[in-house]
């Protein structure tokens, strides 16, 4: 098989949760332990760096590998889901993986996946693991797809755990209350291994504290960093946070005599879209009319994007806006401005949610704006409706992100 072949494959096997949702879902770790066991555990052949949480991760976790790279690793980076080739998810210095690892890993092992009745990302999980191996990295960033406890990255034995922050997502799976999603991130947490707690929640913190204290591994607060000397290249304020995480975590592996300067801290937080590649945080496309993008896509994270999108100077504001058919939108919609023009579309996925309902339950909130019948067609009218001196955000999904950048 060709790469293209080879991927669509990969996405047929079993539902792939960005595209399919609940269907695929697992509830253990039995198949991904199987499929490291039948690889030789290739995750015991390098570090790792854990990082969870509802928003945040993949930020951080770009961060933290690109101060890595500085400091002269070779470094692992693993990360979901991708916005426009499957390879984004697996890159070893910044570099995507090459198409021939994907060919090679699954025509070397499609009879065991199909047998097995392997999932999207547990097989996902396996070439990672399989490439940071076989490829000798140093350390790899190792970013949780879905919850902690159960996620098929949940095999490692990392040098430090990371958990960003909680929020109410994915709640048909990991809970319907923040101490129940923080159980299920916590299940990160490993014996005797630090762990680096993001934001203080009081709600969830408690969580942390007793999972740390049962597993007897050490919390290390990133919130409690006094000020923040450093800056990033990724753009919007609520990166604050998570340049405080990836800090916090790299003191932590400098105590595990890593060798990691402070200038490298500088570089490798000034460089992390030259280092990484990292797209779709806070990115700007154009700049007349300004045109930026952002993946946040729950409550929390449309919070951070939209207090950012207040500062902006503007004439007008135009949303292209889609999401999957399984959000809840009674709490994000309350959040989008009224005071724009909303160009509703679907995202090119089977859970998209039709333009038509999302605009009918977008009126119910004072949002107002036309239906498109793709990404690509909402972003043609706002482009030709705004001015020079407009906006035109588009998010809401990741996936509708992934269609313009």
């Amino acid at each position: 098989m060709d790469y293209k072949n080879t991927v669509n494959w990969m996405f047929s096997q079993l539902p792939m949760y960005q595209r399919q949702g609940e269907t695929a879902f697992k509830k253990d770790l039995s198949n991904t332990l199987k499929l490291a066991t039948y690889l030789g555990n290739p995750q015991r052949n390098f570090k790792s760096v854990h990082v969870a949480g509802t928003n945040g991760k993949g930020s951080t976790s770009h961060m933290i590998a690109s101060v890595l790279q500085e400091a002269g690793y070779k470094v692992g980076l693993y990360t979901s889901p991708h916005l426009k080739d499957f390879r984004e998810r697996i890159k070893i210095n910044g570099e995507v993986i090459s198409e021939s690892d994907v060919i090679n890993f699954t025509e070397a092992n499609k009879s065991f996946l199909e047998e097995n009745k392997l999932s999207f990302f547990e097989m996902t999980v396996g070439l990672a693991f399989n490439c940071f191996a076989n490829h000798k990295v140093d350390i790899a960033v190792v970013e949780v797809g879905l919850g902690g406890r159960l996620d098929s990255t949940n095999i490692i034995s990392p040098e430090v755990s990371i958990i960003t922050n909680i929020g109410l997502d994915h709640t048909q799976f990991l809970g319907e209350t923040l101490p129940e999603i923080a159980f299920e991130k916590a299940g990160i947490i490993k014996d005797s291994i630090p762990v680096v707690i993001g934001e203080y929640q009081s709600d969830v913190y408690t969580v942390f504290k007793n999972v740390s204290e049962d597993k007897n591994a050490i919390i290390y607060n990133a919130f409690d960093l006094e000020g923040n000397p450093f800056k990033t290249d990724l753009q919007g304020d609520y990166q604050e946070k998570n340049i405080k995480t990836a800090v916090q975590a790299i003191e932590v592996l400098n105590l595990k005599k890593y060798n990691i300067t402070r200038q490298q801290i500088e570089a490798g937080l000034s460089n992390v879209v030259k280092n990484t590649g990292l797209l779709g945080r806070w990115q700007v496309l154009n700049e007349k009319p300004k045109v930026i993008c952002d993946t946040g896509h729950n409550k929390d994270g449309l919070t951070y994007v939209f207090n950012q999108l207040k500062k902006q100077n503007y004439k007008k504001l135009h949303i292209v806006t889609g999401v999957v058919n399984d959000k809840d939108l009674k709490s994000i919609l309350p959040l989008f401005p009224k005071n724009a023009m909303y160009y509703f579309c679907k995202p090119d996925i089977p859970r998209g949610l039709s333009e038509k309902d999302l605009q009918k339950t977008a009126f119910e909130y004072g949002l107002i704006g036309d239906t498109y019948k793709s990404v690509n067609e909402a972003y043609k009218f706002a482009l030709q409706s705004a001015d020079n001196n407009d906006l035109i955000f588009i998010g809401g999904s990741t996936f509708v992100v992934a269609e313009v950048v």
